[in-house]
């Protein structure tokens, strides 16, 4: 599993089962941004901001991240707080090795980029066409990662929930405010992640490669890692 998924929910267990619903709620908010600071969600995110020129596309990137991320722990509180649905140990290692692929894609993706473009950093020509293509993929790709890791995160997550919370109600504006809390997190790190690329891709470009190349190779080793530790390490893969 990602490094500190499970872990981040139990240390703050014995102190959530001792205070009250709207106190669990407003620290549903401190764990959300604290939530956006995890290796494999960097890892997602810092293969797409280090893309985009403009200073506002990182925030844009780590809201929509944000979003998905959200409306995945609200669909998966829907099967869990309201349907029942068991959320097993074998389905959540399947999550997170889902998560793994995932950045090994994207870092590949990355590192693909730098060897076909070795002059990346320059401005392309492209058509109307190609532009509108690309505002949808900004759009998408950022929200798919983020339901990705939305659906991976939501068994340690639901877990906690059901644990201190017992109104449904609760239940889910505890998620909701997590969400919010996920979602200024992402992007006040997508700004950060971003900005380095977008201080060096004018004059620096060799340094603007560089640091996207061990964005990319971060991802890739990361990923490798997730998908050996729950595929291999707790046998999902056997």
């Amino acid at each position: 599993m990602p490094a500190g998924g499970f872990t981040t929910y139990a240390r703050v267990n014995a102190i959530v089962t001792a205070v009250s619903v709207d106190s669990v709620v407003a620290l549903g908010f401190v764990l959300g941004l604290r939530h956006a600071t995890e290796a494999d969600h960097l890892a997602a995110i810092s293969t797409i901001v280090t893309e985009r020129r403009s200073l506002l596309s990182p925030l844009l990137v780590g809201g929509l991240w944000g979003f998905g991320h959200t409306l995945s722990l609200l669909i998966a509180g829907v099967g869990v707080l309201l349907l029942r649905y068991q959320l097993t140990d074998g389905v959540a290692h399947a999550l997170e090795a889902c998560v793994g692929i995932m950045l090994v894609l994207l870092g590949a993706n990355v590192l693909r980029t730098l060897m076909h473009r070795g002059a990346s950093h320059s401005h392309d020509h492209t058509t109307t066409g190609s532009h509108s293509q690309a505002a949808v993929w900004l759009v998408a790709r950022p929200l798919l990662v983020g339901m990705v890791h939305g659906l991976a995160g939501s068994a340690p997550l639901l877990l906690l929930t059901l644990t201190v919370v017992s109104s449904p109600l609760a239940a889910f504006s505890y998620i909701a405010v997590f969400g919010v809390g996920s979602m200024m997190g992402m992007a006040m790190m997508s700004v950060l992640l971003g900005l380095p690329a977008r201080l060096t891709v004018k004059h620096f470009g060799g340094a603007h490669l560089a640091f996207r190349g061990a964005y990319g190779l971060f991802s890739v080793g990361l990923g490798f890692f997730i998908v050996y530790e729950n595929g291999v390490l707790h046998r999902l893969f056997a």
